[in-house]
């Protein structure tokens, strides 16, 4: 089975980061940014880089654009440019396109306009930081729609060595509790009469609203 073909647009700090991560993931990735030095930067740790506008159609074209699985448009401060690439991109056929938007309504249009996927990254990575201020106990918060989320909770004093049955997370706080990590085992899906441990780490899902709930009442004691 041949391995998928990513290409990443835009070699600003996300776009080179999504780049080598998923060349360091083994698979193949073209790095495209229309700055010469951006791609030398990038040259050695990515399959293959090259120089072009990525708002000329031909361009994108002559780089066979269309072959690869997904295409990732990471183009940082240019709206017009990331709105205008993520066209040309749909009109020559490209499989799947994700697209990082500065701000809602560039991702609504870049969304309307045929993105599949639209990402976040600096309004995520600001939330991140937000819940573990609020929270110290909150390790990770994942933002899987508008109205739910997944939360990492490092397991609070009032929770250890108490079961899933009489902490009762789900009548009280409405949220789901989808595993226990405990060092680099997961348990996913436990039991009513499982214990919580020490250094144990709960992985919740729930509705925005109801994970604050659960987040003020452990962060209080």
């Amino acid at each position: 089975m041949a391995k998928k073909q990513y290409a990443v647009i835009g070699m600003g700090r996300f776009g080179s980061s999504v780049a080598k991560s998923l060349t360091d993931m083994g698979f193949e990735v073209l790095a495209i940014d229309s700055s010469e030095q951006r791609v030398q930067e990038v040259v050695g740790s990515v399959t293959h880089a090259v120089a072009a506008d990525c708002t000329d159609e031909e361009a994108l074209r002559a780089l066979g654009i269309r072959n690869f699985d997904v295409v990732v448009v990471a183009i940082g401060q240019d709206i017009q440019s990331s709105i205008l690439t993520t066209l040309i991109l749909k009109d020559l056929g490209v499989k799947m396109l994700i697209v990082k938007a500065q701000s809602e309504l560039h991702g609504k249009v870049v969304h309307k306009i045929g993105a599949d996927k639209v990402v976040f990254p600096e309004r995520d990575m600001g939330q991140r930081v937000a819940h573990h201020l609020v929270s110290p106990n909150i390790l990770d918060y994942i933002e899987i729609s508008d109205d739910y989320s997944i939360i990492e909770l490092k397991a609070p004093e009032q929770m250890i060595g108490k079961s899933l049955k009489q902490l009762d997370i789900r009548a009280k706080y409405k949220c789901n509790v989808m595993a226990i990590k405990t060092g680099t085992s997961m348990n996913i899906a436990p039991y009513a009469d499982d214990l919580i441990g020490k250094e144990d780490v709960i992985v919740v899902v729930g509705k925005n609203s109801d994970l604050k709930n659960l987040e003020i009442a452990y962060s209080e004691g």
